[in-house]
Parts: structure tokens; sequence; C-alpha cells
């Protein structure tokens, strides 16, 4: 019988929608768990650095979290400051909390940690991200010890941008999970 590696999938500020990639990729796998993060909209950094970690301590083994945008920080700041550690993570859209269009409610996200991961990791990018610029996600990318993937003008990888299914995304994660099982 073969093991299902778990995976958590962590939004952004918001949430993630209906139209959402990750909401739509859970309708295909009803096993992923989206991790209630709670203040959806003025997060802190440190409440969501807890329910990151007590989600990941509830997992059979090791799980593949798929973040979002913000959930991209905080998994900087959780694979810092815990001792668990997951099969891999799937960063898309990492944003710069220096940019000017970073949420102002979001609490606690500066300074993001720069060292390495003691995981796998997979950073995907976009040129024209109105939260982070490409320059900046390859930066986090080099310094996580992620592979990185420049998808071109594709805004910040959400709904609003025309990513609602987002297969090419699909296709990156199931690639990168592979190497995982590898």
């Amino acid at each position: 019988m073969s093991v299902v590696t778990p995976v958590l999938v962590l939004p952004g500020i918001g949430n993630s929608g209906t139209q959402h990639w990750q909401t739509l990729w859970e309708l295909r796998h009803p096993d992923w768990q989206r991790v209630n993060l709670g203040e959806w909209n003025s997060p802190a950094c440190d409440n969501w650095v807890r329910a990151l970690d007590a989600a990941v301590r509830a997992c059979s083994s090791p799980p593949v979290l798929v973040a979002h945008s913000l959930g991209c920080l905080l998994v900087a700041h959780w694979a810092q400051r815990s001792a668990l550690v997951p099969k891999g993570a799937f960063l898309v859209a990492v944003p710069d909390p220096q940019s000017t269009n970073f949420p102002a409610t979001a609490c606690g996200f500066a300074p993001v940690p720069m060292v390495p991961f003691a995981f796998q990791s997979f950073v995907v990018a976009s040129a024209n991200d109105s939260l982070g610029s490409l320059g900046y996600a390859e930066h986090c990318a080099m310094v996580w010890g992620s592979t990185f993937v420049d998808i071109g003008q594709a805004g910040h990888i959400n709904a609003d941008s025309g990513h609602g299914e987002w297969n090419e995304g699909y296709d990156l994660l199931q690639r990168f999970m592979g190497v995982l099982s590898a």
C-alpha cells in the first residue's frame, strides 16, 4: 500500500476565493487541507506561524506545502522557527514586504528570513507581479535553495490575473512532487 503525501494549502491575505487556483486544485484533491490561518484580512505572522506549525504537526507524515503570496512568506518564517520539516514547499508569487503594494494590514512578515530551507522548495514567479519584482522572487529562491521558474507576464498569479484553474502551475506542482518522491 502506498502512502499518500499530505498536502497543506496556504493562501495569502484575504484567503483564496472560489475561482483561485488553490481552491480549484483542492476540488481535484479532496484530501488536500487548506490551513485555517485565521485573520485572513489582517494577518499577524506569529499567529500564522503557530497555525501552520499545528497543521504540520497534525499530519500523518511530512506534508507538501502549497503556498501563494503571503503564504510564501509564512513558510519562510515558519521554516526558521520550527523544528518540523515538510517534505517540500511549492511557493507561488512571493511578495516583497518593501513593495508599495504590500498590504499594510499584514503584520510582522518583514524582514523575510533569508536563510536556506532544510527542505526542497520550488518558487514560481511572474515578471509583472505588482506585489513583488521578479528579481526579489529570484533572490529569495536563490537564498532559500529553491528551484526557480519565471512564467513570464502573469500578474500576481491568481484569479484576478486570469489564473483560475492554472493548469501550467498544476503541471509544475506535479513535476515538483515527482522530484520529491524520487
